[in-house]
């Protein structure tokens, strides 16, 4: 054999040997939750009931260009927030933050009930404030699910306030947070439109 010959064949083997190892150490990426139904959707079709495992349980980071407001000043909040099961239809997600007015965490304990379509969280902010939610999911056949969150009133630096929150689960690796604040009883008004985007590479 020639030493040019030897040393492609040596190469190839290199390069096979690297893909190998580099499919086996790559974790299996999300996927979408609407089924291959081998043909285009049509009216009639039933969409799959949202998993919410499948989509959440994992590490996100996320990015939040915040107005002035009454939760703080504004400013660039970058964070982490990671999802885990608790038993059944319970789960929680833990967040670390970091804002214009500091470092912050918020724990939320969340109920899904995948029948009625309908969940529920609390959210316990370090800041100094809570605040319990309702919501409804819902969705298209492209794949793409939509959360409705309303919280209660709670009291903050001395005002009212209500929160909605509505995420656009636009794929398995990210989703879009559609905030409004509500201060002491007046209109809802943007509080920016934060992105939340999974590290597929941190296991659940």
């Amino acid at each position: 054999m020639s030493v040019v010959t030897l040393g492609v064949t040596l190469c190839a083997t290199i390069v096979v040997t690297l893909s190998g190892q580099t499919q086996t150490d790559k974790p299996p990426l999300p996927k979408g939750q609407m089924p291959d139904l081998g043909r285009p959707t049509k009216v009639g079709d039933e969409q799959p009931p949202f998993n919410f495992d499948a989509y959440f349980l994992g590490t996100w980071t996320f990015e939040w260009d915040a107005p002035e407001g009454p939760l703080g000043p504004s400013g660039r909040i970058t964070g982490t927030t990671i999802y885990k099961p608790i038993d059944g239809k319970f789960y929680e997600a833990n967040t670390e933050a970091m804002g214009p007015g500091g470092a912050f965490k918020i724990r939320e304990v969340i109920a899904y009930h995948k029948d009625y379509k309908a969940l529920a969280r609390q959210v316990t902010d370090s800041r100094g404030f809570s605040f319990l939610q309702i919501g409804t999911i819902g969705g298209d056949l492209g794949g793409i699910f939509d959360i409705y969150y309303e919280s209660s009133p709670f009291t903050y630096n001395g005002a009212t306030i209500r929160i909605k929150h509505a995420l656009r689960l636009l794929s398995p690796f990210n989703y879009k947070v559609a905030t409004t604040v509500s201060v002491n009883g007046g209109p809802f008004r943007n509080y920016g439109n934060p992105w939340w985007r999974k590290d597929p590479t941190v296991t659940k």
